[in-house]
């Protein structure tokens, strides 16, 4: 069973809404977690891991094209380490095409700051207080740093859109 994510907000007082003032770029999407007994990290690596092949087919096609420009290759999201346990990543190491910034059990911060613009996403777990469901929050904020930076996000704002929702509707797929 599929359960569809819905359109939220960065959670109150978590990392990520600190993060919002001047953000050119922010969306949020929340779902009930599978596994609600995965850290934040293991929730991201989890969906990182079962990345579609059409998503990781359109990362090659960003790559390519921002190679034009001067911009980084991230490669791909599904690019993690399968045998490397959430447990044993530090801020500072490269997970998929970001590079994690913050690492609490409730909240994760992933990132990548290049010379156009910075993009944070925040997983954040909320334990349901009565429901018995862990809600899964991601939240996306992007900081333009100049005319290259709102070129980009002209094709990527609606693509990330629908990549996001995929992405995260996989928190809650029973595997």
């Amino acid at each position: 069973m599929t359960i569809n994510p819905i359109p939220s907000t960065a959670p109150r007082g978590s990392m990520a809404e600190a993060l919002l003032p001047g953000a050119y770029f922010h969306d949020a999407w929340a779902i009930a977690a599978a596994q609600p007994e995965l850290e934040a990290l293991g929730q991201f690596l989890r969906v990182a891991s079962t990345t579609p092949r059409w998503i990781d087919r359109l990362m090659g096609l960003r790559n390519r094209i921002v190679g034009w420009f001067g911009l980084k290759n991230l490669g791909g999201l599904a690019g993690i380490d399968p045998d490397k346990r959430p447990s044993a990543y530090q801020p500072g190491d490269r997970v998929g095409i970001f590079t994690l910034l913050s690492k609490e059990d409730d909240e994760v911060l992933l990132g990548d700051d290049d010379k156009h613009l910075k993009v944070v996403v925040s997983v954040h777990k909320t334990p349901g207080a009565g429901s018995g469901q862990t809600l899964v929050t991601v939240t996306t904020v992007v900081h333009v740093k100049n005319w290259l930076g709102r070129l980009y996000m002209l094709p990527v704002a609606p693509a990330h859109r629908v990549i996001a929702r995929t992405m995260v509707r996989a928190v809650g797929r029973v595997s």
